[in-house]
C-alpha cells in the first residue's frame, strides 16, 4: 500500500530565523492523527538562517539523526562533543537518560538546511551514544546505507531496528530496493523529483510504503532522496 504525502499538506512554521516543514505532529503543528509512522516519531525539514539556531536544550530516550542537505551545522553537547558538519554529513545521538545540546548555523551568510529524524529507541535509559560520519561520493547513483541497528552494516549504528538509505540519482537513472516481509518504508524526496512505484514525488513530498515487496525508484530529474526502513507498526 502506498500513501503519498504532499508537502503542501504538511505542518509549516516560520519563526523568522527558522523555517520548518513537519512530517509529523510537532511544536505548533498539532495533529493527533499524524503522530508517527512506526518507530519514526519526528521528521522535520528545517532551514536555519545565518547566525541562528537552537540554544542548549535537553533530550532523553530518543535517537536523533541530523542529515545536512546544505550549509553547516555546529553542535555542542553536555558530553563534551563539539563539531561542525557540512553538506552530506550525518550526526547521530542516542540521548539515553538525558543529554543537553545546541545546534546552530554560525555562518554569516549561508542558510543551513537539514533533516532532523527522531527514532523511538527499543528501550528507555539505554547508554548514550554520539557520533558523526563524513560520507563522500558513495551515494551517487546507488543506495547508501547511512544508519543501521547495532547488528547492521552502516557506518552509523543506533539501537533501534531501522535502516536509513540515501541516494543522489541522475535523471532517468533507476534503482530497486527489496522490502522484506513485515517491514515498511518512509520515503522522503529531498530535492528534485522521482517516480516511486509509479507515484510521482516532487521536492519535499513523502511516501508511506506498507505491504509492498519492492521499491522501484526512477529519477524524473536529478533526484536526491532518503528513506527509512523499519518493522511494520
Amino acid at each position: 500500500m502506498l500513501k503519498k504525502l504532499s508537502k503542501e499538506n504538511m505542518g509549516r512554521s516560520n519563526l523568522g530565523w527558522l523555517e520548518s516543514r513537519f512530517h509529523f505532529s510537532f511544536a505548533e503543528y498539532r495533529n493527533p492523527n499524524n503522530i508517527n509512522f512506526g518507530v519514526l516519531r519526528v521528521l522535520n525539514d528545517d532551514i536555519l538562517h545565518p547566525n541562528s539556531g537552537f540554544d542548549t536544550h535537553p533530550h532523553s530516550n530518543m535517537e536523533i539523526i541530523s542529515y545536512v542537505v546544505e550549509g553547516e551545522i555546529t553542535h555542542k553537547d553536555s558530553m563534551g562533543n563539539s563539531e561542525t558538519l557540512k553538506e552530506g554529513e550525518v550526526q547521530y545521538l542516542s540521548a539515553g537518560d538525558g543529554i543537553y545540546h545546541s545546534e546552530k548555523n554560525i555562518h554569516n551568510s549561508k542558510d543551513l538546511r537539514l533533516l532532523q529524524i527522531w527514532i523511538v529507541p527499543p528501550e528507555v535509559s539505554l547508554p548514550r551514544l554520539y557520533g558523526s560520519h563524513r560520507f563522500k561520493e558513495e551515494k551517487d547513483n546507488k543506495l547508501l546505507n547511512i544508519v543501521s541497528s547495532q547488528e547492521g552494516n552502516a557506518k552509523i549504528k543506533i539501537y533501534q531496528d531501522i535502516n536509513i538509505y540515501v541516494s543522489q540519482l541522475n535523471k532517468e537513472k533507476s534503482l530497486e530496493y527489496k522490502i522484506d516481509e513485515n517491514r515498511q518504508v518512509y520515503f522522503v524526496q529531498i530535492e528534485g523529483s522521482s517516480r516511486v512505484n509509479n507515484i510521482e514525488l516532487n521536492h519535499g513530498d513523502a511516501l508511506e510504503v506498507t505491504k509492498e515487496s519492492m521499491l522501484n525508484i526512477e529519477a524524473i530529474s536529478n533526484s536526491h532522496f532518503l528513506f527509512i526502513e523499519m518493522k511494520e507498526s
